[in-house]
């Protein structure tokens, strides 16, 4: 997989590459009588011009799917039945489970079913919640359920119509719907995990299945420095095994964060540093149904127009420290290098050369 390497990577790049590129260039413009010559080193020229300067930094995180639910049961006491298999997806209006072969169905809202439903009852959030899931459903065909706090007579012909697409006949619908006939989740579940074996008693408040949501985000952990520079919606390019890089964006950066336990961090920052969750949504290639990759994001934080910029390659190691180039025509010159665009690997100079100027690296 081809991954480029970010802000920080790139400063180590041109730390160790110029330097052993500088050894080289000491060793053929230093020879002495006793040495054997050195091997030519093959070079080119690069002109130094002013351009546009791109800062990325890099994230390393991992492609999962996202959230974490719970399924639990609040009916009355009885026997699990069935429950789907690790890795199936449950849909608004599919059945989560049975227990004592009665179904239980799913239903989106963030707000948990804590009683029954039927005509007559108090006005609430949960009351809007339902209204919300029949209309999705399409169980208001002639649109007479106002979607409010309200259970009215809409809300019960709405119920029965739901009834008759399960099967029941006209004599069994009775538009209402029991606690425990329904659980409510922020989103439609893949199951991870059967907490209770079919054959096993459930009670009020069983847990019987977790899951996550059917949706996919990269996760990366990321010190709180380098989130300082992180913005939601910046644009973003995912490297995954065996894809080209794909485009995605920043949608969410954790407020919370959390101090290390390991000594070591998922990003290319201090190991020590506290960290926060930041969450990256990618647009996959079809068919691309791997869970649990390691991925790396290039999160472009900012641009610099108009600065000399040169070759990172022309880069080499002073005696002593800093960093010089070799012109076209052979002389040495002290530069000071600014910020680095790994992209293009150019190099911001602050001063020590002028726009024009040709300086000597190696060749490709």
């Amino acid at each position: 997989m081809s991954r480029r390497r970010g802000a920080i990577t790139v400063v180590a790049i041109a730390v160790t590459a110029p330097l052993a590129a500088g050894v080289a260039y000491a060793a053929r413009a230093q020879p002495t009588a006793a040495d054997a010559p050195a091997a030519e080193i093959s070079t080119g020229t690069a002109t130094v011009a002013r351009g546009t300067l791109t800062q990325t930094t890099q994230l390393s995180g991992m492609l999962r799917y996202t959230g974490s639910y719970s399924a639990d049961y609040q009916g009355a006491p009885g026997i699990l039945t069935s429950a789907p298999a690790p890795g199936a997806a449950i849909g608004r209006g599919g059945v989560l489970f049975r227990v004592s072969d009665a179904p239980v169905r799913l239903l989106l809202g963030a707000v948990p079913a804590f009683r029954d439903f039927g005509y007559g009852m108090s006005d609430g959030p949960d009351v809007r919640q339902l209204e919300t899931n029949l209309v999705a459903l399409g169980f208001d065909p002639h649109r007479r359920i106002t979607v409010d706090r309200h259970f009215s007579a809409a809300t019960a012909a709405a119920i029965r119509r739901w009834e008759a697409s399960w099967g029941r006949p006209s004599y069994r619908r009775t538009g209402r719907l029991a606690l425990g006939q329904v659980v409510f989740l922020p989103a439609t579940i893949r199951v991870t995990a059967q907490q209770v074996r079919a054959g096993a008693a459930v009670a009020p408040g069983t847990t019987v299945l977790t899951g996550t949501s059917t949706n996919r985000a990269v996760v990366a952990q990321v010190d709180t420095a380098q989130a300082a520079t992180l913005h939601v919606n910046d644009k973003v390019e995912v490297s995954l095994p065996d894809v080209e890089p794909i485009p995605g964006r920043v949608a969410a950066i954790g407020r919370v964060a959390t101090a290390p336990t390991g000594g070591s961090s998922d990003g290319p920052g201090d190991p020590n540093a506290a960290t926060v969750p930041v969450t990256v949504t990618v647009r996959l290639p079809r068919g691309f149904a791997l869970d649990q990759v390691p991925v790396t994001v290039d999160v472009i934080v900012g641009t610099r127009s108009g600065v000399l910029l040169a070759p990172i390659a022309a880069l080499l190691a002073r005696p002593g420290g800093g960093y010089q180039v070799r012109l076209a025509g052979g002389a040495l010159v002290p530069v000071e290098p600014g910020r680095f665009d790994q992209g293009t690997g150019r190099v911001e100079i602050v001063s020590g050369l002028t726009e024009g100027q040709s300086v000597e690296v190696p060749a490709a």
